[in-house]
C-alpha cells in the first residue's frame, strides 16, 4: 500500500494538496481532485478522513467560561485554575458565552468551571452530568445536584466588616454603588451593606443607592449624577474597584476631593486600586481559581460534597478613606 508521500508523487502536486482533497476541502481543482482520487484508488490507499479524539484526550480537558474580559482579576483566576490543572495533567480551554454552549454541549471536555452571568441557571442543569460536572463561581444552586458545586466568595462577612468600621470612623450618611442587580455578588454585598447599617441604627437614604455594571464608565456616570445633583452622601461603598475608581475619576474632575469630600470603598483589590490609593476588600483570587479546579477534579472522580466552598476576604486601607 502506497503513502501519502507517494501518492503525492506519483500525481506531480504537494502532500498538503492530497491531503487537502482526501479531507473534502474545496480547494483543489476537480481534474487535480480526480486524479489523486483514481490513483489512490489504484494504489489501494486508504485515508481515514475523520480520525476520532481517543477518549483519554477529551477526559483530561476542562473548560473556563467567563463573561467579561475588562475585569482584570480573571488573569488571576486563570492562573490559579491552569497550575492546578497542569499538576495534574489536565489541559484548559478558556472561552467565553458566546462560544461556550458549543463547547458544553458536545463531548468536547471532562468538565467546566464557570463565571459568566449570563449563562443561565437551567443552562447548568442540562449540561452538568456525571460525565460532565460544573463548578459555578457566581452562584449558588438552591436544588440539589450531585454534578454541580459552588467556589464562591464569602461577601457578608468582610463587607459587614467594612461598613462596621466605617461606622466607627463617624460617618453616618452613606451611598451604594452596586452591580448587576442580579448577581449573587451585588446581592450579598449589598445585603451586608444595608444590614450592617441597621444594627447601628443607621437609616439608609434609597436615593444613595446608584446601579452600574461594575465597569468603570457605570461608576463615572454615577458620580456625574450625583455631582449634577450636588448632593452625595460621606461614603460611597463600590460593589467593586472599576465602579470606585470611575467615581474617584469624576469627583476629582470637579475639584471634589477624595478623601476629604467624599470617601469610596472599593471590593476585590485589582492592581489599579493600588496605584489610586483605594480602600478596598481583597479576594484571592489564583486561590480560588486553584480550589475551583481542585473541587471539579475531585467531582470527576466521583468525590461528591455539595457544600458550598467560601472564599474568605480581607480589607485593605488606603487613602481613598478620611481617617
Amino acid at each position: 500500500m502506497s503513502s501519502l508521500k507517494e501518492i503525492a508523487e506519483m500525481t506531480g502536486v504537494s502532500i498538503s494538496t492530497v491531503s487537502n482533497v482526501l479531507n473534502g476541502r474545496k480547494n483543489v481543482s476537480q481534474e487535480t481532485r480526480d486524479r489523486i482520487l483514481r490513483c489512490c484508488e489504484e494504489q489501494g490507499y486508504v485515508h481515514d478522513a475523520a480520525p476520532k479524539k481517543s477518549k483519554s484526550d477529551k477526559d483530561k480537558r476542562i473548560v473556563f467560561i467567563f463573561s467579561d474580559f475588562d475585569r482584570e482579576f480573571y488573569l488571576k483566576i486563570i492562573e490559579g485554575i491552569s497550575t492546578f490543572l497542569n499538576e495534574n495533567g489536565y489541559d484548559l480551554i478558556i472561552c467565553t458565552n458566546k462560544s461556550s454552549e458549543n463547547f458544553l454541549r458536545s463531548s468536547f471536555a471532562r468538565g467546566t468551571i464557570s463565571l459568566d452571568g449570563s449563562l443561565t441557571d437551567e443552562f447548568f442543569r442540562s449540561v452538568a452530568k456525571p460525565e460532565f460536572p460544573v463548578v459555578l463561581m457566581d452562584r449558588v444552586f438552591d436544588y440539589d445536584n450531585k454534578n454541580t458545586k459552588s467556589v464562591v466568595v464569602d461577601n457578608y462577612p468582610v463587607m459587614s466588616q467594612l461598613v462596621q468600621s466605617l461606622v466607627d470612623k463617624g460617618f453616618q450618611r452613606f451611598g451604594f454603588l452596586g452591580g448587576q442587580a442580579s448577581s449573587l455578588d451585588n446581592k450579598e454585598r449589598f445585603s451586608a451593606f444595608a444590614d450592617t447599617l441597621e444594627k447601628n441604627g443607621i437609616a439608609f437614604d434609597q436615593t444613595y443607592y446608584y446601579h452600574g455594571n461594575y465597569r468603570e464608565q457605570s461608576g463615572y456616570q454615577a458620580a456625574k449624577l450625583m455631582i449634577l445633583s450636588n448632593e452625595y452622601p460621606e461614603v460611597l461603598v463600590c460593589a467593586n474597584d472599576n465602579m470606585a475608581i470611575g467615581a474617584m475619576k469624576a469627583f476629582e474632575e470637579h475639584q471634589i476631593s477624595v478623601p476629604h469630600n467624599i470617601s469610596i470603598t472599593g471590593f476585590d483589590d485589582s492592581d489599579a486600586a493600588a496605584l489610586a490609593g483605594l480602600t478596598t476588600i481583597k479576594i484571592p483570587r489564583y486561590e480560588s481559581g486553584y480550589l475551583a479546579a481542585k473541587e471539579l477534579l475531585e467531582l470527576i472522580k466521583g468525590n461528591v460534597n455539595r457544600d458550598t466552598v467560601k472564599i474568605g476576604a480581607s480589607i485593605v486601607w488606603r487613602q481613598s478613606v478620611r481617617s
